[in-house]
Protein backbone atom coordinates (compact mmCIF):
# COMPACT_ATOMS: atom_id res chain seq x y z
CA UNK A 1 0.00 0.00 0.00
CA UNK A 2 2.53 2.52 0.66
CA UNK A 3 4.74 1.81 -2.89
CA UNK A 4 1.42 2.49 -4.41
CA UNK A 5 0.79 5.87 -2.75
CA UNK A 6 4.73 6.31 -3.04
CA UNK A 7 4.29 5.64 -6.72
CA UNK A 8 0.86 7.54 -6.95
CA UNK A 9 2.73 11.09 -5.12
CA UNK A 10 5.93 10.54 -7.69
CA UNK A 11 3.56 10.27 -11.00
CA UNK A 12 1.60 13.47 -9.63
CA UNK A 13 5.37 15.46 -9.17
CA UNK A 14 5.94 14.68 -12.06
CA UNK A 15 3.16 15.29 -14.06
CA UNK A 16 3.60 19.08 -12.22
CA UNK A 17 7.30 19.15 -13.24
CA UNK A 18 6.55 18.27 -16.63
CA UNK A 19 3.61 21.14 -17.01
CA UNK A 20 5.91 23.82 -16.36
CA UNK A 21 7.83 22.98 -19.63
CA UNK A 22 4.32 22.52 -21.12
CA UNK A 23 4.63 26.63 -22.84
CA UNK A 24 5.65 25.58 -26.46
CA UNK A 25 8.87 26.66 -28.25
CA UNK A 26 7.12 29.44 -31.12
CA UNK A 27 8.97 29.96 -34.39
CA UNK A 28 8.87 33.61 -35.45
CA UNK A 29 11.31 35.41 -38.45
CA UNK A 30 12.61 32.14 -38.71
CA UNK A 31 14.39 31.61 -35.17
CA UNK A 32 12.79 29.40 -31.84
CA UNK A 33 10.89 31.93 -29.15
CA UNK A 34 11.87 29.38 -26.15
CA UNK A 35 10.24 29.90 -23.10
CA UNK A 36 13.46 29.67 -20.34
CA UNK A 37 14.59 33.16 -22.03
CA UNK A 38 13.78 36.58 -21.81
CA UNK A 39 12.52 38.68 -24.16
CA UNK A 40 15.83 40.33 -25.23
CA UNK A 41 17.29 36.69 -25.54
CA UNK A 42 14.33 35.82 -27.87
CA UNK A 43 13.65 38.68 -30.15
CA UNK A 44 17.30 39.63 -30.78
CA UNK A 45 17.29 35.99 -33.02
CA UNK A 46 14.04 37.28 -34.92
CA UNK A 47 14.66 38.07 -38.63
CA UNK A 48 11.22 39.65 -38.44
CA UNK A 49 12.32 42.19 -35.55
CA UNK A 50 15.79 43.74 -36.18
CA UNK A 51 14.02 47.39 -36.32
CA UNK A 52 12.21 46.71 -33.28
CA UNK A 53 15.49 45.53 -31.61
CA UNK A 54 17.49 47.81 -33.18
CA UNK A 55 15.03 50.64 -31.45
CA UNK A 56 14.98 48.72 -28.06
CA UNK A 57 18.87 49.78 -28.30
CA UNK A 58 18.69 52.90 -29.12
CA UNK A 59 16.15 53.68 -26.26
CA UNK A 60 18.12 51.95 -23.89
CA UNK A 61 15.24 49.75 -22.81
CA UNK A 62 17.05 46.41 -23.68
CA UNK A 63 18.17 46.02 -19.51
CA UNK A 64 14.22 46.68 -18.50
CA UNK A 65 13.07 44.30 -21.00
CA UNK A 66 15.64 41.45 -19.56
CA UNK A 67 14.31 42.39 -16.45
CA UNK A 68 12.52 40.25 -13.84
CA UNK A 69 8.72 41.81 -15.60
CA UNK A 70 6.34 39.74 -16.14
CA UNK A 71 5.35 42.00 -19.32
CA UNK A 72 2.98 41.71 -21.89
CA UNK A 73 4.67 42.81 -25.24
CA UNK A 74 2.82 43.71 -28.67
CA UNK A 75 5.77 43.42 -30.92
CA UNK A 76 6.01 45.32 -34.61
CA UNK A 77 7.91 43.42 -37.25
CA UNK A 78 10.07 45.05 -39.31
CA UNK A 79 6.92 45.40 -42.11
CA UNK A 80 4.98 47.72 -39.31
CA UNK A 81 7.83 49.77 -39.13
CA UNK A 82 8.31 49.67 -43.03
CA UNK A 83 4.43 51.53 -42.95
CA UNK A 84 5.63 54.32 -41.14
CA UNK A 85 5.94 57.23 -43.01
CA UNK A 86 9.18 57.49 -44.65
CA UNK A 87 12.50 58.15 -42.80
CA UNK A 88 10.66 58.15 -39.40
CA UNK A 89 12.76 54.85 -38.19
CA UNK A 90 15.32 56.80 -38.84
CA UNK A 91 14.33 60.28 -37.11
CA UNK A 92 13.25 58.05 -34.17
CA UNK A 93 16.70 56.27 -33.44
CA UNK A 94 18.61 59.63 -33.61
CA UNK A 95 19.72 60.12 -29.63
CA UNK A 96 18.52 63.62 -29.47
CA UNK A 97 14.42 61.69 -30.13
CA UNK A 98 15.47 58.60 -27.59
CA UNK A 99 12.78 59.94 -24.61
CA UNK A 100 10.25 59.97 -27.92
CA UNK A 101 11.52 56.47 -29.17
CA UNK A 102 10.93 55.26 -24.97
CA UNK A 103 7.63 56.23 -24.70
CA UNK A 104 6.51 54.70 -28.86
CA UNK A 105 8.43 51.78 -27.84
CA UNK A 106 6.80 51.27 -23.92
CA UNK A 107 3.64 52.09 -25.48
CA UNK A 108 4.03 48.16 -26.59
CA UNK A 109 4.26 46.84 -23.40
CA UNK A 110 2.01 46.23 -20.59
CA UNK A 111 2.84 45.44 -17.14
CA UNK A 112 2.46 41.41 -16.23
CA UNK A 113 1.76 38.63 -18.29
CA UNK A 114 -1.78 38.59 -20.45
CA UNK A 115 -1.69 35.60 -22.74
CA UNK A 116 -4.36 35.67 -26.31
CA UNK A 117 -6.56 33.95 -23.55
CA UNK A 118 -6.35 36.01 -20.90
CA UNK A 119 -6.83 39.24 -23.59
CA UNK A 120 -10.20 37.56 -24.70
CA UNK A 121 -11.70 36.99 -21.53
CA UNK A 122 -11.21 40.73 -20.89
CA UNK A 123 -12.83 41.26 -24.10
CA UNK A 124 -15.56 39.50 -23.01
CA UNK A 125 -16.06 41.20 -19.72
CA UNK A 126 -15.72 44.51 -21.68
CA UNK A 127 -18.83 43.13 -23.47
CA UNK A 128 -16.32 43.44 -26.82
CA UNK A 129 -13.94 45.87 -25.98
CA UNK A 130 -10.62 45.36 -23.32
CA UNK A 131 -8.38 48.49 -22.45
CA UNK A 132 -5.34 48.15 -21.55
CA UNK A 133 -2.75 50.30 -19.72
CA UNK A 134 0.55 50.54 -21.29
CA UNK A 135 3.79 51.03 -19.28
CA UNK A 136 4.21 54.45 -20.79
CA UNK A 137 0.95 55.51 -19.53
CA UNK A 138 -1.21 55.06 -22.62
CA UNK A 139 -4.04 52.99 -23.18
CA UNK A 140 -4.68 50.82 -25.71
CA UNK A 141 -7.87 48.64 -27.05
CA UNK A 142 -7.92 44.53 -27.13
CA UNK A 143 -11.47 43.76 -29.51
CA UNK A 144 -12.18 40.47 -31.59
CA UNK A 145 -13.18 40.24 -35.52
CA UNK A 146 -14.05 36.81 -35.32
CA UNK A 147 -11.00 34.80 -34.09
CA UNK A 148 -8.29 37.52 -34.95
CA UNK A 149 -7.64 40.00 -32.23
CA UNK A 150 -6.70 42.88 -32.46
CA UNK A 151 -5.31 45.70 -30.67
CA UNK A 152 -6.14 49.83 -31.42
CA UNK A 153 -3.83 52.39 -30.15
CA UNK A 154 -4.97 56.16 -29.00
CA UNK A 155 -4.25 57.52 -32.56
CA UNK A 156 -6.79 55.11 -34.35
CA UNK A 157 -4.29 52.69 -35.83
CA UNK A 158 -5.24 49.03 -35.99
CA UNK A 159 -3.03 46.27 -35.55
CA UNK A 160 -3.85 42.73 -36.34
CA UNK A 161 -1.75 39.99 -33.32
CA UNK A 162 -0.11 37.82 -36.27
CA UNK A 163 1.27 35.44 -33.91
CA UNK A 164 -0.05 35.19 -30.47
CA UNK A 165 1.76 33.69 -26.95
CA UNK A 166 5.31 33.58 -27.47
CA UNK A 167 5.84 32.78 -23.95
CA UNK A 168 9.15 34.15 -22.41
CA UNK A 169 10.94 33.87 -19.03
CA UNK A 170 9.50 37.08 -18.26
CA UNK A 171 6.30 37.59 -19.50
CA UNK A 172 4.70 37.21 -23.47
CA UNK A 173 4.90 39.07 -26.59
CA UNK A 174 2.29 38.91 -28.99
CA UNK A 175 3.40 39.90 -32.60
CA UNK A 176 1.53 42.57 -34.12
CA UNK A 177 1.70 43.72 -37.99
CA UNK A 178 1.41 47.26 -37.39
CA UNK A 179 3.26 50.01 -34.85
CA UNK A 180 1.06 50.88 -32.27
CA UNK A 181 1.62 55.10 -31.49
CA UNK A 182 0.49 57.29 -28.48
CA UNK A 183 -2.38 60.01 -29.39
CA UNK A 184 0.56 62.93 -29.79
Amino acid sequence: MKTRKFLAVAILALGFGFTSFAQKTVMVGGAAMYPNKNIIENAVNSKDHTTLVAAVKAAGLVETLEGKGPFTVFAPTNAAFDKLPKGTVETLLKPENKKMLQTILTYHVVAGKMNASDIAKAIKAGKGKATLKTVSGGTLTAWMKGKDLYISDESGNKAKVTIADVNQSNGVIHVVDTVLLPKQ
